[in-house]
C-alpha cells in the first residue's frame, strides 16, 4: 500500500477478471502498491461469475472451466496487500499534470453514488474485458430473448435458467459452452444454431496444433451435447422470433456463404427462450479516449494495439485480456501476469524475471494465434442484414427501426453511423450505442459488413451530474478511505 493516504498507488488495475487478478497479484508480490477496481462486489469478471453466498451453492465450480486457476488467484489476492475497491464503476482515466494517472469512478449499485472517487496511480493496467455483440432480427426484443453470455451469467450468478426449452444461437465457441451448461443444469436445448462453421479452423493447422487443449475443450462440449441430445446446426441462423408476450418459437434459416438467408429454407422450432450472441467485442472505451492505437480484427471488432510487454501506445498504460482481442481466460491470465511483471520492471528500474517473461510471451503468442483463427472462423458475413425487415427495431433504447435507418441512408444522404445517429437518434439511448452500434454502422455503410469502430467516449459508463459537480472539490480523506483514493 502507499505510505500514506495522500500517496498514489504504484499500479491501478481496472477489472477484477482473469487478466486483472493476475496482473494485480504478481505486481503486489513484486512489491508494488496496487489498487484493484471493479464494478462488481466479487472477483472473477464475466467468466468466473459465481453465486452470492446467500444462495448457498454446494459446488459453484461445477459451472466453470478451469476453476482451480481462478481459485488460486483469489487465494493469492487474499494474502496480498492489494486494495480491492469493489463496487467502483470507472468512467474515465486521465493523465494529471505531474505525470500521475487519475482513475475516476462512481460507487454504489449501478454507480448511483452522488460523489465521484479518484484513484491516483503511477501506472495503469486496463483489464476491462469484453461485451457481447448482438445482431438484430425480427422479434429480438421479445421477453425471453437473452444474450448467450447473459444466459450463462444467469446460471452462474443466480442459479436460474432463462427458460425451460432454450434455443442457443449466434456464432462463436461460446455457444457450445452455453448450451452444455444449460443442458447440464436441466434445461431442454433443442438445438445450437451456428451461423458460421468449424471448418475454418482447419485452415489454421499450426494454431490448432499449438493449442491442443482447445481441441480437448471442444470435445468435452461436443460430448455433453451428444449426451443431452442437443442437435448442432451450422451455416444457419435464427432469423425471426415468434410470440406475443414472450418467446413461443423461432424460425431457423439456412444461410449461404455470406450469411444471406436461403429462400424457402426456414424451419420453426418451439421454445420459450432464446440465448443468442454473435461473439464478443473488446471493451476499450477508456483506452481510445486517451488516444491509444487500435487494430482491426478479422471478425470486425477493434482491439488495442499492444507491444510485446502488453503496453499500449500511451506510455505507462498497459492492457491485458480481451482488450487486446478475445481469446479466453487462460490467455487473459497470461497477459495479465506479463503486464504486471512489465509494470514492476518499469517502476523498479531493472528487468524482473526475464526467463519468466520470455515463457509468458511464448505462451501468449501461441494462444493469440488461436484467437486470431477463431476470429476468422466466426466472422459475420455481409449478408446478415437480409434478416431485417423495415419494422425491425435496431436501436432498442430509442426504438429506431431498420426502415428508418435505411431511409436516412437512401433519402437523407447519411454515409456513416454518426450521421445516422443525428438523423434518427439511433445510439442516443441508455446503452449509448453499445448494443446497436455495430448494426447501425453496417446499415449506414450499405455493404452489410460487420465492423465495430473504435469510438472515443468521454464517459465509459453513465455518470450522475452530481458526481461530476464534485470533481474539483478538495479531497476528503476519512478513516474508511483507502490509501491513494480521493472521494
Amino acid at each position: 500500500m502507499p505510505a500514506s493516504a495522500s500517496d498514489p498507488y504504484d499500479l491501478a488495475v481496472i477489472g477484477a477478471g482473469s487478466a486483472g487478478l493476475a496482473g494485480a497479484v504478481i505486481a503486489a508480490e513484486l512489491g508494488l502498491s496496487v489498487a484493484l477496481l471493479d464494478a462488481s462486489s466479487q472477483t472473477g469478471g464475466q467468466f468466473y461469475r459465481h453465486p452470492a453466498p446467500s444462495l448457498r451453492a454446494a459446488r459453484p465450480e461445477a459451472l466453470h472451466h478451469d476453476w482451480a486457476a481462478f481459485a488460486e488467484l483469489r487465494r493469492r489476492l487474499e494474502q496480498s496487500d492489494v486494495s480491492h475497491l469493489y463496487g467502483h464503476h470507472v468512467w474515465a482515466v486521465a493523465k494529471e499534470d505531474h505525470g500521475l494517472w487519475a482513475v475516476h469512478a462512481v460507487t454504489g449499485v449501478d454507480g448511483t453514488a452522488e460523489r465521484s472517487v479518484r484513484v491516483r496511480a503511477r501506472t495503469v493496467l486496463l483489464a476491462t474485458g469484453a461485451y457481447e455483440r448482438q445482431l438484430p432480427f425480427p422479434g429480438w426484443t421479445l421477453p425471453g430473448v437473452v444474450g448467450a453470455g447473459g444466459a450463462q451469467a444467469m446460471l452462474k450468478s443466480g442459479l436460474v435458467l432463462p427458460g425451460k426449452r432454450v434455443v442457443v444461437a449466434g456464432s462463436g465457441p461460446l455457444l457450445l459452452a452455453v448450451a452444455s451448461s444449460l443442458a447440464a443444469a436441466g434445461a431442454q436445448v433443442p438445438a445450437v444454431i451456428e451461423a458460421s462453421g468449424y471448418l475454418g479452423y482447419a485452415r489454421r493447422p499450426r494454431a490448432l496444433a499449438a493449442n491442443p487443449q482447445k481441441l480437448v475443450e471442444a470435445a468435452v462440449h461436443g460430448a455433453a451435447l451428444l449426451r443431452h441430445r442437443v442437435r448442432l446446426r451450422t451455416r444457419s441462423a435464427v432469423t425471426e422470433v415468434h410470440g406475443t408476450d414472450r418467446v413461443e418459437a423461432v424460425t431457423v434459416t439456412r444461410l449461404d456463404r455470406d450469411w444471406r438467408p436461403v429462400r424457402g429454407a426456414g424451419r420453426r422450432i418451439e421454445c420459450d427462450a432464446l440465448a443468442v450472441g454473435h461473439g464478443l467485442a473488446p471493451q476499450i472505451e477508456l483506452a481510445t479516449t486517451l488516444g491509444c492505437a487500435t487494430r482491426s480484427l478479422a471478425d470486425g471488432t477493434s482491439a488495442l494495439a499492444l507491444d510485446g510487454l502488453q503496453e499500449t501506445s500511451v506510455r505507462g498504460l498497459w492492457a491485458a485480456g480481451e482488450t487486446g482481442g478475445v481469446g479466453g481466460a487462460q490467455l487473459a491470465r497470461t497477459e495479465g501476469e506479463l503486464a504486471g511483471l512489465a509494470s514492476a520492471a518499469r517502476l523498479s528500474g531493472y528487468p524482473v524475471r526475464e526467463g519468466r517473461v520470455r515463457e509468458l510471451q511464448r505462451r501468449r503468442d501461441r494462444m493469440r494465434a488461436f484467437a486470431d483463427a477463431m476470429a476468422v472462423a466466426h466472422a459475420p458475413g455481409p449478408g446478415w442484414t437480409g434478416w431485417l425487415t423495415d419494422d425491425t427495431d435496431v436501436c432498442r433504447c430509442e426504438e429506431v427501426s431498420a426502415g428508418s435507418i435505411r431511409e436516412a441512408v437512401a433519402d437523407l444522404g447519411a454515409r456513416d453511423a454518426r450521421t445516422v445517429k443525428l438523423l434518427t437518434r439511433a445510439g442516443m439511448g441508455w446503452c449509448q450505442g453499445r448494443m446497436c452500434g455495430t448494426a447501425v454502422a453496417c446499415l449506414a455503410a450499405r455493404e452489410g459488413a460487420v465492423e465495430s469502430p473504435a469510438e472515443r467516449r468521454p464517459f465509459a459508463v453513465p455518470v450522475p451530474l452530481s458526481a461530476l459537480a464534485t470533481l474539483d472539490e478538495p479531497a476528503e480523506i476519512g478513516p474508511d478511505t483507502a490509501p491513494g483514493v480521493d472521494r
